[in-house]
């Protein structure tokens, strides 16, 4: 007995397609912009249109990078404050780190929505 391929959606590509101007911008755009929400958004969009733009698997890794620097911060920022860090220095140093990565997120985002490749100031590059 063969199996028939599933009937395509009228009107939508193939799940595997590539992306078009438009979607590679937009999917691109909105890895930099989950910034501001941390690493979550970022690594879900790079994981499922990496394979179908090689620009979403670029600014997407970059990305994903950053937000793992942020991270980093958190940790660090979270441990001090356990050991020796006052409160008020803790959440004041959280904010800071929350608004740098809000305004790289979407510097990012704006660079990719003209078409442009964004690089951040500092991260680094564990995924490559």
């Amino acid at each position: 007995m063969s199996q028939t391929p599933p009937p395509e959606r009228a009107g939508q590509p193939p799940a595997g397609a590539p992306l078009d101007d438009a979607q590679t911008r937009q999917w691109a755009g909105l890895a930099h912009l989950g910034g501001i929400l941390y690493i979550v958004p970022g690594l879900v969009i790079w994981l499922v249109f990496r394979a179908r733009s090689g620009f979403v698997d670029q600014e997407g890794k970059k990305a994903v990078n950053f937000q793992i620097l942020v991270l980093i911060g958190l940790v660090i920022i979270g441990v001090a404050g356990a050991i020796f860090l006052p409160w008020f220095l803790t959440s004041l140093l959280n904010t800071a780190l929350w608004v740098v990565s809000l305004v790289f997120s979407i510097q990012g985002y704006l660079a990719v929505q003209r078409g442009q490749a964004y690089r951040y100031p500092f991260t680094l590059e564990l995924i490559r």
